[in-house]
């Protein structure tokens, strides 16, 4: 439809000059060239289509928890400490964090180290800062290990009263008789015999290690998750807060619901993924006798173009596919932070998508529209060059001067700025190219300019001339152009790098059988050199801004003067 567009002489004038400057860039023509012609985007007229159907969770809305009171809502986020946060994570962090606040509880930030293998104190610290980055205030912190040996009496207690057993069948076995629901040889041991089998997990005995603890639910059912899962396993080694106290290890599980019993949790907000084990979480409360909290379902934040999986997102960063854990490419916490994702928009896109059932896949686009609407009335307008590809504008009687221009055209309290004018700009080749004999253009943050001759070298524009018209106030037909005053004692221009990003995984949605691998884009960072305002001096690292015409930036490294000597 562009191309159509552009043919058809109907691209905005805006859009149109963009494309031209990046279609005009020697690496995008470079690439373009070496592209089959089957390859390349042919023009085709624009179809109509129909409306689509409003999603559920675009404009889900928070429900009501069930038995919750003013005052008594206790909520937790129980992340496993063995990786990064993620997206999906910051949205379970940030639903646990306004339910706390919504009904004035508390919120328990709890680390899950059921399992001493995968548990990593190295990350605790980075999960705890990125919570900071997140603005969730706990009001507890705890650990699963904490309460180890409350979890060891209630498998005791399972034990001795029937209603579990130790099983030292094999995993592959044990997997087929639950997949054909046959019981296991050691369904009908004694309770004596179970507990001798269990010293012998608790001794770490190379008996023990063979064994493995199963509740004795429902071998019959149709749910896979109540065909007597396993409880405890023995592992024999150490464990970053227990040393090398405990031989056996619960699971997660097993662990969770006498963990939320315990610490008093009102409300365990699980993803969907787990309503299979709502049975089994309630089958333990009952069963061991305790306070019984609400469960409540959300859908998991899914989207599009992108890897989640703490394995694949460990492969992008271990091969150098990514820049470390905080590339704004990638879905970390840290990563969307860095690219200039605000917490506010973060928070307004959760809340939009509400407490939502519904499984869908949500496209970047969305989180980036909120931040959109949380940083434009706020953030200062700067102005960049290309450094590659500029003109020279020559404005004929124009004096050395400067004036106070808003940062922003709409909230004065964003403060002013000093922009230099003067007998020489410099303004971006594809405006340039635009620019037309004859009549205004309108230089933006000074007014409007009448371009007399535009000078060309082999159909290339080298140089404009122009003279001051700024008393025509007629800017609505006009180009808007954004310049430079080229001038570097009075209005020293601003070195800049320009870091624009496509998605990391070229397939928008991976099937299950898709090998991740097949789909990283391999040119998905892209860098343009540009000459700035003075202002952009001022930057420190985190400011947000807006470069008119260009998009919206985080300041990621601040300026530094160069020093020839280093």
């Amino acid at each position: 439809t562009w191309l159509w567009m552009v043919a058809q002489s109907q691209a905005p004038a805006s859009l149109l000059r963009w494309f031209k400057m990046m279609s005009a860039r020697p690496e995008v023509a470079n690439v373009m060239s070496s592209l089959p012609e089957e390859s390349k985007a042919k023009a085709a007229a624009p179809q109509s289509k129909a409306k689509e159907k409003k999603e559920e969770s675009a404009g889900g809305k928070f429900v009501e928890l069930p038995g919750a009171k003013m005052g008594e809502v206790v909520v937790r986020f129980p992340p496993e400490a063995s990786g990064f946060l993620h997206v999906g994570h910051a949205k379970a962090a940030l639903l646990n964090n306004y339910y706390k606040e919504s009904f004035q509880g508390k919120l328990i930030m709890r680390f899950d180290d059921t399992n001493p293998a995968k548990e990593k104190e190295e990350y605790e610290e980075v999960i705890l800062e990125d919570l900071k980055m997140l603005q969730v205030r706990y009001d507890y912190f705890s650990r699963t290990s904490d309460h180890f040996e409350t979890i060891l009496k209630y498998c005791d207690k399972l034990l001795k009263e029937g209603k579990a057993y130790v099983d030292d069948t094999d995993a592959e076995t044990m997997k087929t008789e639950r997949d054909a629901m046959t019981k296991s040889k050691n369904w009908n041991n004694s309770p004596q015999k179970n507990i001798a089998m269990w010293e012998e997990m608790k001794k770490g005995s190379e008996a023990g290690t063979k064994c493995a603890v199963r509740a004795k639910i429902n071998m019959e059912s149709p749910n896979g998750c109540l065909r007597d899962p396993t409880i405890y396993r023995c592992k024999p080694e150490p464990h970053p807060s227990t040393g090398t106290k405990y031989k056996v290890y619960p699971t997660y599980d097993f662990a969770c619901p006498i963990v939320d019993s315990v610490e008093g949790v009102t409300h365990a907000l699980r993803t969907t993924e787990y309503m299979d084990r709502d049975d089994q979480f309630n089958w333990f409360i009952d069963a061991l006798g305790l306070r019984k909290p609400h469960i409540w379902a959300y859908a998991r934040l899914n989207l599009t173009n992108t890897v989640m999986s703490k394995r694949k997102l460990t492969w992008l960063v271990d091969e150098g596919a990514v820049d470390g854990w905080d590339d704004p490419r990638l879905p970390t916490v840290r990563g969307v932070i860095r690219r200039g994702l605000t917490v506010e928009a973060l928070k307004q896109f959760i809340i939009a998508q509400g407490s939502s059932r519904s499984v869908v896949f949500m496209e970047w686009d969305k989180i980036w529209a909120f931040n959109k609407k949380v940083l434009d009335p706020i953030v200062a307008r700067h102005t960049t060059v290309d450094q590659v590809y500029n003109v020279p504008v020559l404005v004929a009687g124009a004096k050395l001067s400067s004036h106070m221009s808003a940062k922003h055209p709409k909230n004065p309290d964003v403060g002013e700025k000093t922009v230099w004018t003067g007998p020489r700009l410099i303004i971006d080749g594809a405006d340039a190219e635009q620019l037309k004999e004859g009549e205004n253009a309108t230089f933006i943050n000074w007014g409007n300019l009448m371009i007399k001759k535009v000078n060309k070298k082999d159909g290339k524009v080298v140089s404009v001339d122009a003279e001051q018209n700024t008393d025509n106030k007629d800017f609505k037909k006009t180009l808007k152009v954004t310049w430079l005053c080229d001038e570097q004692e009075k209005s020293p221009s601003t070195p800049a790098i320009l870091v624009y990003y496509d998605h990391i995984i070229s397939k928008a949605i991976l099937d299950k059988d898709d090998d991740f691998k097949k789909f990283i884009e391999p040119s998905s960072k892209h860098e343009f050199e540009m000459l700035g305002d003075p202002e952009l001096k001022t930057l420190k690292k985190g400011d947000m801004i807006q470069v008119q015409r260009r998009g919206y930036f985080i300041c990621d490294v601040e300026y530094r003067p160069y020093n020839p000597c280093v």
